[in-house]
């Protein structure tokens, strides 16, 4: 009997990474994951990335990134609005702009350790559930980024010269938010235990940018939030 193929997801908690989990295990793949702790505000993204994971009894790591990514727009060490003047980020970024809550080089450092990991356990895939069209401001969210780091997989990891490089799965990049929670409905996902705010509180701040592309998307297929909001 031929082994299953594994499947490593970068998986933040919220409903992009866990939808893209669900498209991962129906693609027939055993399930890995990996989450980072780079001291966002979000940190409670994290406790929600190993809800999910226990719910797909999938292997979950935390890698601890310390201060790296100290004094963004995300981090704990920057200070936050106060209750009531909670910053509503833009959803409506140019292409050419570089929005407040991109974290400098993010999601080159999260490909780059992933690969390792996903190479020291064999996987075929690495999954990321980025989307150009929510962040077109952010560089690292971009199809020409995705596509620069499959070529760097592909040259610089031995099964990559060997023709047998991980493959780089990012199914949500050309997708709306509509359309992975019709993703998400459809694989049953359990949007119960996601969790999307910039702010970091629980329950959702509701307004941070975040809250509202998701708040949105329930919204405009008539459904209800299964998370509370303030």
């Amino acid at each position: 009997m031929k082994e299953q193929e594994k499947a490593l997801i970068i998986l933040s908690g919220g409903l992009d990474s866990t939808t893209t989990m669900a498209l991962a295990q129906e693609a027939g793949y055993c399930l890995y994951t990996i989450t980072f702790d780079y001291e966002q505000r979000h940190g409670r993204e994290i406790e929600a990335a190993k809800a999910v994971a226990a719910y797909y009894e999938a292997p979950h790591h935390v890698i601890k990134l310390g201060h790296i990514f100290a004094e963004n727009a995300l981090s704990k060490a920057r200070p936050t609005e106060g209750r009531g003047e909670q910053k509503t980020y833009s959803l409506e970024q140019k292409g050419d702009e570089i929005p407040d809550t991109y974290v400098p080089a993010r999601n080159i450092l999260f490909l780059a350790l992933a690969l390792s990991y996903a190479e020291k356990i064999k996987a075929r895939a690495l999954y990321m559930g980025v989307n150009a069209l929510d962040h077109p401001g952010y560089p690292d969210c971009r199809p020409p980024f995705i596509e620069a780091f499959q070529q760097v997989i592909d040259q610089g990891t031995e099964r990559g010269v060997l023709g047998e490089g991980v493959r780089l799965e990012t199914p949500l990049l050309y997708l709306k938010k509509e359309e992975i929670l019709q993703i998400a409905l459809r694989l049953d996902c359990p949007l119960h235990l996601t969790h999307t705010c910039y702010a970091g509180e629980s329950p959702a701040c509701g307004v941070c940018a975040s809250c509202i592309n998701r708040r949105q998307a329930f919204h405009n297929l008539g459904l209800q939030d299964p998370i509370p909001y303030q």
